[in-house]
């Protein structure tokens, strides 16, 4: 048995209980927001169910797949990796779940966004500064490229 929060998507997906015909793969892409491309990708990470298939081999979808690939892709928005989306679908689908751990999973992955926040704000303020101090005219010397080549004084 796996450890709650971490199990894979390996179910065959339940057969849809209303009258909605299975969605083709390109339907589902639509409905759900993602490309067809990334469905497959999907499934093969372990982040969708198996779904069934036609006798020729066509993927088949239904409601629960694409609810699942809208969770996937809001995930994706919200810049979750694929272990933490892999994560996250586990404790989705886990009825027996504790919050504090889908918070330590969310908590963890907002402490990154602060700290990639922090950096692109320090690389900003370098480039402003730079950029600042460069002439933009027709002279050659580029306090951007000393800085860029090492060379900068004003470091």
């Amino acid at each position: 048995m796996t450890e709650p929060g971490t199990a894979m998507a390996t179910r065959s997906s339940p057969p849809s209980t209303t009258t909605v015909p299975p969605l083709t793969i390109g339907q589902a892409a639509t409905r759900s927001g993602v490309s067809a491309r990334m469905v497959r990708h999907y499934e093969t990470l372990g982040l969708l169910p198996d779904v069934s298939r036609t006798d020729a081999g066509y993927r088949l979808y239904g409601d629960a797949d694409v609810h699942s690939l809208r969770f996937i892709k809001r995930a994706r928005d919200l810049g979750f990796s694929i272990d933490e989306i892999q994560q996250l679908v586990g404790l989705w689908h886990d009825r027996s779940r504790s919050s504090a751990d889908v918070k330590r999973i969310a908590r963890s992955h907002l402490d990154d966004l602060d700290r990639r926040i922090a950096e692109l704000q320090a690389m900003r303020g370098t480039l402003a500064h730079l950029v600042h101090g460069c002439r933009g005219d027709h002279r050659p010397d580029c306090p951007i490229l000393e800085d860029l080549a090492g060379t900068s004084h004003a470091r």
